[in-house]
């Protein structure tokens, strides 16, 4: 599942392409919107939140969009072929005179009211990349479940928003815990220092081409946990280890991060809201 940063680039290639432009061709390929007709309307905006996209259409409608595991949006230029899949995989097409947008594979997609967005992302926590980001209240709601294990609180998006599986790894290596640790089990001033450096990465990462969380030059060393199972530890030599963590795969180095390893995966089950897990949403 995309990484806030990732989501946020996305939004802004989205933005970049459509906002201030009048549709010229609009498609909504799910049978609920098939007959939705947004052709000329002006796209005002597009807004990542979380791991969300809101497509602001004048009118007072927003598209809202997630990306889960599979979904993209690809973006050309009018008239060019898209190469984003098979074409029966493509699920909205928005056109204008210059651009097309094409979102492929997406597994929400929704035409609503945008005085009605609250229903779709009002579940959210801070945003680590949106104009609400509020440290403070992260931190307050990433600790409201001290028997939770870290990794599980750091992907709860109803605790801070867009935090994914790749910087839930490595920000438990740099906090020198293994995501198997219960958050209660912080040391005090823990949760602020792992916030606030969730916040510094993720804000460093959302306009590079790839992703890095050290700051190592070497080629092929990014990431300090995540993809590496087996390879050394970039600190301590110690073979990075995997194993699952809830129905998500987990990288730690056990010489760096102290605490129970996936052998002991003490976590909780995810609290569900209408019979739908939305904590990772």
């Amino acid at each position: 599942m995309p990484e806030g940063d990732t989501v946020w680039q996305v939004a802004h290639r989205l933005h970049s392409a459509l906002a201030g432009q009048v549709l010229t061709r609009a498609d909504l390929r799910v049978p609920r919107f098939a007959t939705a007709d947004l052709t000329g309307r002006a796209v005002l905006d597009v807004t990542p939140r979380g791991k969300h996209l809101l497509a602001r259409i004048e009118g007072g409608l927003t598209l809202h969009s997630h990306l889960r595991m599979d979904g993209a949006w690809r973006v050309y230029a009018a008239g060019e072929r898209p190469r984003g899949g098979p074409e029966h995989q493509i699920r909205a097409i928005l056109g204008n005179a210059e651009s097309t947008a094409y979102g492929y594979r997406l597994p929400v997609l929704e035409l609503i009211r945008t005085a009605e967005e609250s229903r779709v992302v009002g579940h959210l926590g801070p945003d680590l990349l949106g104009p609400d980001w509020d440290p403070e209240e992260a931190v307050r709601r990433l600790g409201s479940d001290p028997e939770r294990s870290l990794g599980e609180a750091l992907l709860d998006q109803r605790n801070l928003a867009g935090i994914g599986n790749i910087y839930k790894s490595e920000l438990a290596f740099l906090a020198a815990v293994t995501p198997w640790l219960p958050v209660g089990e912080l040391a005090p001033e823990v949760p602020a220092r792992l916030v606030a450096t969730a916040h510094r990465l993720l804000d460093a990462n959302k306009e590079r081409p790839d992703r890095r969380t050290t700051t190592t030059r070497h080629p092929g060393t990014p990431l300090h946990v995540y993809g590496r199972e087996g390879r050394p530890c970039l600190r301590c030599g110690t073979p990075i280890r995997k194993a699952e963590l809830g129905d998500r795969v987990t990288y730690w180095c056990p010489g760096c991060q102290r605490g129970p390893d996936g052998s002991r995966d003490g976590s909780r089950d995810r609290i569900r809201d209408g019979g739908r897990d939305r904590s990772q949403d």
